[in-house]
């Protein structure tokens, strides 16, 4: 348990006072930076001791990208147009290729780290078709909300829009039943640009305990403590111990500019089905800079493509959480960071990748 002293006497005082509830239960979260902290200092397993299980739910974003996006990007790339993306995407499979084996053999394909490079470069060069990758949830969103909303974004400039919601995922889940679900830990990212309101309803409707919390390892325990007292007394009720950083209304200009470029969009998450809603497509006010219309005809055999998962790789069920990343039979056995097979092991928010990363040998 690798912290503070004064974190470590209160994190043993909520551990025992989970004990002595007594409750067995199954927690879900959506969030990688909490799958982080929960593997990187050892609470999974202190958690598990006090009766309380943690799976992560479809908390990466790279991860619940669909194959066939990915093959949307590698062909556009293959096409002579720019792609512009973010450090963990080049490495995901497409049909037969990531962008990162594209731009070995000659495509244009760079690494990111905002939309504000995209915009640099396309001033630069003036000739090329540049397409910015918007991969996130909430929490990115509004940055290419800000791209799209700048009226002095170059015209060589597109942006092909993956983001999803958290919300309606979750009401996914909680429909679907395929996995005890006890009490969720809300990321604490998405809730500082959404607030509280929308994770409301998983309480009302389906008598969930919810509690959005920050990173820290006690932020993680002490909702797991809130949980465990909700499901012995009967309660679902939404509790926000991140008050520190998440406000009841979330953040009012960003939730302001995603209104005002994104319309809810039915759309595939890796692992799921169809999920109404969950995603943010780009307005008809920006249509002009949604790649999807621009290059319309090149990309119109991509979206009928049926891209399976890479044989073996059991990723979308890791998503759902439904099984930990040890139940893949590739884990660590060919599938490494080094040498991913799916985009749970690519990316450093994906349950594989951060498992393997910090030492915890497959068994």
């Amino acid at each position: 348990m690798d912290f503070k002293l004064r974190d470590r006497n209160i994190a043993k005082k909520a551990l025992d006072a989970i004990r002595s509830i007594g409750q067995d239960i199954m927690v879900m979260h959506v969030c990688g930076t909490h799958q982080d902290t929960l593997v990187r200092y050892g609470i999974e397993p202190m958690l598990k001791d006090v009766g309380v299980s943690i799976r992560q739910g479809p908390g990466c974003p790279v991860c619940v990208t669909t194959g066939r996006e990915i093959e949307a990007a590698i062909e556009l790339a293959r096409n002579g147009k720019v792609i512009a993306s973010f450090g963990d995407m080049v490495k995901v499979p497409g049909r037969e290729e990531t962008l990162a084996s594209v731009r070995s053999s000659g495509g244009d394909v760079r690494i990111v780290y905002s939309p504000e490079d995209v915009v640099k470069m396309a001033r630069d060069e003036t000739d090329k078709e540049f397409v910015f990758l918007g991969i996130g949830f909430e929490t990115t969103a509004p940055t290419t909300s800000a791209l799209l909303l700048d009226d002095s974004i170059p015209e060589n400039v597109s942006i092909m829009s993956y983001h999803r919601t958290v919300p309606p995922a979750l009401e996914f889940i909680a429909n679907a039943g395929e996995i005890k679900l006890d009490g969720l830990i809300e990321p604490g990212h998405v809730s500082m640009v959404i607030g509280e309101e929308p994770y409301r309803f998983l309480s009302d409707d389906f008598n969930i305990p919810q509690v959005i919390a920050g990173f820290e390892p006690l932020d993680l325990i002490m909702g797991c403590l809130e949980i465990a007292k909700q499901k012995a007394e009967g309660r679902g009720e939404l509790i926000n111990i991140y008050e520190r950083v998440v406000k009841p209304e979330g953040n009012v200009a960003a939730l302001n500019a995603m209104k005002e470029t994104f319309v809810p969009i039915d759309i595939q998450w890796r692992g799921f089905p169809v999920i109404p809603g969950s995603g943010l497509g780009i307005s008809r006010e920006f249509q002009d800079k949604d790649s999807t219309r621009r290059f319309e005809d090149e990309l119109e055999e991509v979206w009928n493509l049926d891209i399976p998962e890479p044989a073996g790789c059991r990723c979308g069920e890791v998503l759902r959480g439904l099984i930990e990343p040890m139940d893949c039979p590739l884990f660590g056995k060919g599938c490494a960071p080094n040498t991913p097979i799916g985009p749970c092991m690519v990316s450093r928010e994906g349950s594989c990748n951060i498992l393997h990363r910090w030492g915890r040998d497959p068994v």
